[in-house]
């Protein structure tokens, strides 16, 4: 039975997140009723990583296997024809390895968040970003991101229900960078690690904004890294500025 890596792209708004739910529209299930169209019967697919609500992706991957030996060209256009209307494209895909697996194969995932600053309603990429009224320090922001990286227990930036068997984790990098964008200037932030704690990413961007903001020193962001402890944290910023950008492997199969 052939496998095939997906390269998916998707935005984020209509879904209820990633993984298929019963009686609410998930990614997931919107690719797996695309590929029942060309295989009668179920399907189930996995993903290298299961994104929220809201969250879009540029680069998730995800796998499946398959009765018949497809063209990896024409089982994409094949996949996007049955994915209309539904904002979910496959912009790459290829057959891999049995054992090939979307997530355990998976060594890094790759996150960008885009952070609009600009006081009038950003009509044009509303849902895309998420827009603050006003100008942030990114310098000073850079120095709180700083304390983060590494290998550290990230309780305070952890979900409640995050339902990882350990806080612990090494995120590899933290870069802010400004971009003068479509509607005004932005920052965007990029994050790399093996793996990411339930809204970590937005948990550490929330508080990172209170830093651009003056309403933190940067100092603060380590107190609160230290304190293992999620009352510490800033506030959670909302899902729709955040991009699952990427995902690292040993041998790119889309190379």
């Amino acid at each position: 039975m052939p496998r095939y890596a997906l390269k998916v792209e998707y935005h984020g708004a209509p879904f209820a997140g990633w993984q298929r739910q019963a009686d609410q529209p998930s990614v997931q299930g919107a690719i797996e009723a695309a590929l029942a169209k060309l295989e009668p019967g179920p399907h189930t697919i996995a993903a290298a990583g299961r994104t929220d609500a809201g969250v879009h992706a540029t680069g998730q991957v995800a796998h499946c296997d398959l009765q018949k030996d497809w063209d990896p060209f024409k089982l994409a256009g094949a996949l996007n024809y049955h994915l209309k209307p539904s904002p979910v494209a496959i912009v790459a895909c290829a057959e891999v390895a049995e054992d090939w697996h979307a997530r355990f194969s998976a060594m890094e995932r790759r996150y960008v968040f885009r952070l609009l600053m600009r006081r009038a309603p950003a009509t044009l990429i509303d849902g895309l970003v998420w827009q603050v009224a006003q100008q942030l320090d990114a310098e000073a922001m850079r120095e709180g991101a700083a304390h983060l990286i590494g290998h550290h227990d990230f309780t305070t930036f952890r979900s409640s229900i995050c339902q990882s068997a350990s806080p612990v984790k090494t995120l590899d990098e933290i870069t802010i960078e400004e971009v003068e964008g479509q509607c005004g200037p932005e920052l965007h932030f990029r994050l790399r690690a093996r793996s990411f704690l339930h809204n970590q990413v937005r948990s550490i961007v929330g508080t990172l904004e209170r830093v651009g903001a003056g309403s933190w020193a940067p100092e603060r962001v380590k107190d609160a890294l230290e304190a293992a402890d999620r009352s510490r944290c800033g506030p959670v910023c909302p899902p729709h500025g955040l991009y699952l950008a990427g995902v690292g492997y040993p041998d790119d199969p889309f190379a």
